[in-house]
């Protein structure tokens, strides 16, 4: 097998068995099987369908329909600390990704996501 793909299959196990992925899986199950969480998210989805088609219709502007979008969102998360726990974990699990994908990029583009080519924000290039 090609040790590239071997070494992809390594890393996805150990994504996949990583504390991060555990707790928002964890998480994810909690929040499912808890009533009012339920019962938050759909009406959030609900207020967000809404909000969206006040927004096509023209009877609100993008911006108001984003700041309410907000509130709703935040509204939601003061209600249930089951929602509020499982996107914080989500956000964590997001951040790793989101790290190791960015180092695969550098290796592969030779190019560091966070360089602003300014050697004065970071001491120069290593």
């Amino acid at each position: 097998m090609n040790e590239i793909i071997e070494k992809a299959r390594e890393l996805g196990e150990l994504i996949q068995n990583s504390e991060e992925m555990k707790n928002t899986k964890n998480l994810e199950i909690l929040q499912d099987n808890d009533e009012k969480a339920q019962e938050l998210l759909k009406e959030y989805n609900l207020q967000r369908m809404n909000l969206a088609r006040d927004m096509q219709n023209n009877k609100i502007s993008r911006e108001e329909a984003v700041a309410k979008n907000n509130e709703a969102f935040e509204d939601m998360l003061s209600k249930s600390d089951t929602i509020k726990k499982y996107i914080e974990a989500k956000k964590e699990f997001d951040g790793l990704v989101n790290q190791v994908n960015q180092i695969l990029n550098f290796y592969i583009t030779g190019q560091d996501p966070n360089c602003t080519h300014d050697c004065g924000t970071c001491g120069g290039c290593h």
